[in-house]
């Protein structure tokens, strides 16, 4: 089985040898850089499973190589655990609010760091199976691995976004979604969609659903979900 591989960024020698030790001995494949430019190139190169970044960096600072990174379809799943100084609360905000999934202060215990990392990684991987499930409801079957939807037994062509739009919202039904939201799990957070945009996919999707295109409900004022 594959290790999984972390990236480390900080410009702080020591810092980067104490986590690449405790993450090595761990049982992860790390590699270190420190500087956001050079973090960039990696992650947009290879995609690791998770990245450790420090938001003080030289340079581009580690909160615009978050929004960079979660702003790309193609990196916006990889995911961030923000490395920080204690009184950074204002950046810790800042880097949840754009997409990253946790932070460790510094110093830290290498135990809570590990404990963290491993966290966020089962997460990923239940969220990944979550997204990979053949989904049932209404006569309706979604399948991603296959990029397949059934209706009634008969196959239904949807295009790309359709798909995606169809698969995220049944996912959760009875829960309201906002069109900013939709496009943000459909396109990836920053891709310039328009409201109005999501209400065209909208319409074509039911369209293509025929009667059952009624399961997908419009929430005045605030966006739509799929009917329970």
């Amino acid at each position: 089985m594959a290790r999984e591989t972390i990236l480390v960024v900080d410009d702080e020698e020591d810092i980067l040898e104490l986590v690449q030790y405790n993450l090595s001995r761990a049982g992860f494949k790390t590699s270190c850089v420190t500087s956001g430019e050079e973090a960039l190139r990696v992650v947009r190169g290879t995609p690791p499973d998770l990245i450790l970044l420090d938001l003080m960096l030289p340079g581009v600072d580690g909160l615009e190589v978050c929004r960079l990174l979660k702003r790309d379809p193609k990196t916006a799943h990889v995911p961030v655990v923000m490395l920080t100084a204690k009184g950074e609360e204002a950046d810790v905000v800042a880097g949840l609010e754009l997409g990253a999934d946790d932070y460790v202060t510094k110093p830290f215990s290498p135990r809570v760091l590990l404990a963290r990392v491993k966290a966020v990684l089962r997460r990923r991987v239940s969220a990944e199976q979550e997204d990979a499930a053949t989904l049932q409801a209404h006569g309706i079957v979604i399948n991603p691995q296959r990029h397949e939807v059934l209706l009634e037994g008969e196959p239904v062509t949807l295009t790309y976004t359709e798909f995606r739009l169809l698969h995220y919202l049944a996912r959760r039904p009875g829960w309201v979604f906002t069109r900013q939201q939709i496009i943000d799990a459909v396109r990836g957070e920053g891709y310039p969609v328009t409201d109005r945009a999501v209400d065209v996919q909208v319409v074509g999707l039911r369209k293509k659903l025929g009667t059952s295109g009624r399961l997908i409900e419009t929430v005045r004022g605030v966006g739509y979900r799929f009917r329970e």
